[in-house]
């Protein structure tokens, strides 16, 4: 395999690994996403091993752009389905912490 087969083989994957956590989330298995992370982190690795020395024409160019902008677009697609119980979370916090801080305030003027 040349170079830049491996290069692109390297962001193929990349997207690939994406899609299937784009779809554990839109599953609301959460569960599956670490060892997809796990698997991503590696290849991005393996993709930082492999970008040394490739040489990439305007036609290469535009296909790893489009390539970076499938796996961004997964990502953003990702924080999107996970936000909500990110903002659950935090509201769930932010409501103890202003009751502590209620609480606290009450036991001050008493």
């Amino acid at each position: 395999m040349s170079l830049k087969a491996e290069y692109f083989a390297c962001y193929e994957a990349l997207a690939a690994v994406s899609g299937r956590m784009l779809c554990a989330a839109r599953d609301a298995d959460w569960r599956a996403l670490p060892a997809l992370q796990a698997e991503f982190l590696r290849l991005v690795d393996g993709l930082k091993a492999a970008d040394p020395g490739v040489a990439l024409d305007e036609a290469d160019l535009g296909r790893k752009l489009a390539l970076i902008r499938r796996i961004l677009a997964d990502d953003a697609a990702i924080r999107d389905l996970a936000s909500p119980d990110v903002a659950r979370l935090s509201a769930l916090f932010e409501a103890r912490r202003s009751t502590e801080v209620l609480t606290d305030l009450y036991r001050a003027r008493g």
